[in-house]
């Protein structure tokens, strides 16, 4: 049966006791190389919960409390730090989270493991997750740079750009993204001139472009975040080295705008998207809440959060055990499909007995723990907006 039950009923409670809060943890960089967009996520993970806890039909009228803590996107040991408290102190259940793959992945392996907390990240797109042995405890909404390399490996030749540089950001994600990218373009035919690291948070780019601009190409390829990979972009662009640019996922948000002005005109990127009635129900939602929900991966957060909940509610109990056994159960065909707005619905269906397959803002499909199909925007900047080309 899809639905796995651990409680043959519902919680009961003797007269006049108070139900308690569940606590479930949000885990993001609130500070680091994506603290522009991270409130946006924990706010579209945060929709979710609230819609939960306004229909009164969770576990019997319980409701759920966001937890937030601070990841830093690329420190692991304030991101386990981070972890240990949520679970220790404040008795989280699950986490929506982490963000960054590397700190991501340290949280995993060091404390979400250890403890048997389950977590569902939005953003955590190394291929490294897809073969990493969670014992079923980690999942992502989004999916995996294995297949995003090969996007924007097809697009780059699609456009004509058949030599060029590469850059990224030197962790698990860049590391990841960049394999995967290299790997898909030179299967494809195209060259890649020079393959370069760099740090984030560095004030000076100068000699990782120069670097770079030595080796030639036709373009420059940059995977990473909004703070070092737009001031690479803008160091090429005013060293005259590069003049035609692509990203990654990682450096997508108004904040690049702001901060790399004139030269991102042009610029070609790819990132995890959604199109469809879930993802325009979704975006009314978000607009109505005071949500910036076109910024990155608050799509994805809300699912995550969505499916934390759903999984608990199949459960019968919200104990990280009955979570982390039911997700993919409540992600997945068979089940009366779920869109963002409809959580009272799938709650109803599933303390009756019945069976959910949530699609939500993202087209949800798990394909296993570690790992999620899904789909690439591709844009170009114009005019300092991102323009939608196409979806892959």
């Amino acid at each position: 049966m899809k639905k796995l039950l651990l409680a043959s009923t519902a919680l009961a409670f003797s007269a006049g006791m108070a139900l308690a809060d569940v606590k479930m943890g949000v885990l993001l960089g609130f500070t680091g190389p994506i603290e522009s967009i991270t409130p946006h996520m924990a706010d579209g993970a945060e929709m979710a919960w609230n819609e939960i806890n306004e229909s009164g039909l969770f576990l019997g009228g319980q409701s759920i409390t966001s937890v937030r803590a601070d990841s830093t996107c690329v420190d692991s040991s304030a991101a386990q730090a981070a972890a240990e408290r949520m679970i220790s102190s404040d008795g989280v259940v699950a986490i929506m989270g982490a963000d960054c793959s590397g700190v991501t992945m340290a949280v995993l392996q060091n404390v979400a493991m250890s403890a048997g907390i389950p977590m569902i990240s939005p953003s955590a797109t190394s291929p490294a997750f897809t073969t990493t042995d969670s014992n079923g405890l980690f999942f992502r909404t989004a999916p995996s740079d294995a297949r995003q390399g090969v996007v924007l490996a097809g697009i780059v030749l699609e456009r004509g750009f058949n030599e060029v540089a590469l850059t990224y950001t030197n962790n698990d994600y860049g590391a990841g993204f960049a394999n995967a990218f290299e790997a898909a373009f030179i299967e494809m035919g195209g060259t890649i001139t020079s393959k370069v690291a760099h740090e984030e948070a560095r004030g000076d780019y100068s000699a990782e472009v120069g670097q770079l601009a030595a080796a030639g190409g036709d373009a420059l390829v940059i995977l990473g975040y909004v703070d070092g990979g737009g001031s690479m972009l803008r160091t090429a662009y005013e060293l005259g080295a590069f003049e035609n640019f692509f990203m990654g996922d990682g450096m997508f948000g108004d904040e690049l705008v702001a901060s790399v002005g004139e030269a991102l005109e042009g610029t070609v990127g790819t990132i995890p998207w959604a199109s469809g009635e879930g993802a325009d129900r979704f975006h009314e939602m978000a607009e109505a809440a005071g949500v910036q929900g076109q910024s990155s991966y608050t799509r994805e957060s809300y699912d995550a959060a969505a499916l934390l909940a759903l999984a608990a509610q199949a459960a019968g109990e919200a104990t990280p055990e009955g979570i982390a056994a039911n997700i993919l159960n409540v992600a997945n065909e068979p089940g009366e499909p779920i869109l963002p707005g409809e959580l009272a619905r799938g709650l109803e269906i599933l303390a009756a007995g019945g069976e959910v397959n949530y699609m939500g803002a993202t087209n949800v499909t798990l394909v296993g723990p570690g790992e999620a199909a899904g789909f690439y925007r591709e844009y170009v900047v114009e005019n300092g907006e991102f323009v939608t080309v196409q979806f892959h």
